[in-house]
């Protein structure tokens, strides 16, 4: 298998990483978390106009430039290693997934907005009491004439602060828990009803509580087949878990990157840290952990395309590895460190943090590691 970049996906890669080095160093994104904003809406309109990778992904029919998941891979591990806090992973890998794949009839004037910047979406998906159950689902849309009427609440919607629009899944029929019955609908954030309530995230991003009170909803906004959705939401979920994977082996880059150098300034005893034994065991397993993570993001992301029973084996299987790989690189590099890789000055700290939510997104290892079993076992059977 050929595990080779082309030359349009290096050339993505290298412009990625040099505006990022230019524009986007740890000060300056110390800077973005802590203003009234929460990001740079000027440099979402760069990553438009002066890069053009948000339609990087998209085929050319629908205004892109052509390309597809590797593309993604390959501008989120860029955008972990700066930890970007502009909302790629929902609007680009969500939102367009959702359009590519439902053959939604206003998927490419919306995509044309992505593309040109003015576009924004979050995924409003999560409730309290669904945990990693995709059709747990309290939040509901009743018919009403050719509309409809959506009521529900959705927890800790990841980027709902910069969002123009949002992707919400609600039950249109059947049980709480039942598979059929979910629906998917795009919708303009500023809908009356729409009741946002904003706040920071540990790792320095902004989330929102969102109320959806008798709001209504166009006909058009309903994304795939009524009742028909929780397929189409499990590839498109599997999707952000393998951009957000290449995410982390981004982080994973700068936890051993920064370890490293740490431990060849740090002295003690006379002697840097890094010439003792144990220490370059240690972080020569941090090395392996990296290695082992970029092949399975590889992996995960190549097999994207596949049947969706080998797509779901392929994603849940790199998430058990690299979310191992985030806790044990984190950990080591925060110990290393001592106390002050914890502290807000020093950048360890904010990798160690972004690890650990995207060791936990779109389900935990452990739930992935019984997913895989489950799918295994299914396909042994």
């Amino acid at each position: 298998m050929d595990f080779n970049f082309t030359e349009e996906q290096s050339m993505v890669r290298d412009t990625v990483a040099s505006f990022l080095q230019d524009k986007y160093d740890f000060e300056t994104r110390r800077k973005i978390v802590g203003s009234d904003s929460g990001w740079r809406a000027d440099y979402w309109q760069a990553f438009a106009e002066e890069l053009g990778i948000l339609g990087a992904s998209f085929s050319e029919e629908l205004g892109g430039l052509g390309g597809g998941a590797i593309d993604n891979m390959i501008i989120m591990e860029e955008f972990g290693k700066a930890l970007v806090i502009e909302p790629y992973l929902g609007t680009v890998v969500i939102g367009g997934g959702f359009l590519k794949h439902s053959g939604h009839a206003n998927a490419a004037t919306v995509i044309e907005g992505i593309v040109a910047g003015t576009t924004t979406i979050a995924f409003a998906y999560a409730e309290p009491q669904g945990r990693y159950t995709w059709s747990d689902l309290k939040t509901t849309a009743k018919k009403d004439g050719s509309g409809w009427v959506l009521n529900g609440h959705k927890a800790v919607v990841v980027g709902a602060p910069f969002a123009s629009h949002l992707i919400v899944t609600a039950r249109t029929g059947g049980s709480q828990r039942e598979a059929s019955g979910v629906s998917v609908f795009l919708i303009d954030k500023s809908l009356p009803g729409v009741v946002t309530r904003d706040y920071p995230t540990v790792d320095g991003g902004r989330a929102s509580e969102v109320y959806f009170e008798n709001v209504s909803i166009p006909a058009d906004a309903l994304i795939g087949h009524e009742g028909g959705g929780l397929p189409l939401v499990e590839k498109v979920i599997d999707e952000a878990t393998a951009a957000s994977l290449a995410e982390g082996v981004g982080v994973l880059r700068k936890l051993h990157e920064g370890t490293l150098d740490y431990a060849k300034q740090r002295k003690q005893f006379g002697r840097a840290i890094a010439d003792f034994q144990v220490l370059q065991h240690r972080m020569v397993d941090m090395f392996i952990e990296l290695e082992q993570s970029v092949s399975m993001t590889y992996m995960a992301t190549i097999k994207l395309d596949e049947s969706d029973a080998e797509r779901a084996k392929a994603v849940s299987a790199a998430k058990v590895r690299i979310g191992r790989a985030l806790k044990f690189v984190g950990q080591n590099a925060i110990q290393i460190h001592g106390g002050m890789g914890m502290t807000d000055e020093l950048a360890i700290g904010h990798y160690f943090k972004r690890g650990t939510i995207i060791e936990g997104l779109f389900g935990s290892v452990d739930h992935h590691l019984r997913r895989y079993e489950g799918l295994s076992f299914g396909a042994a059977a």
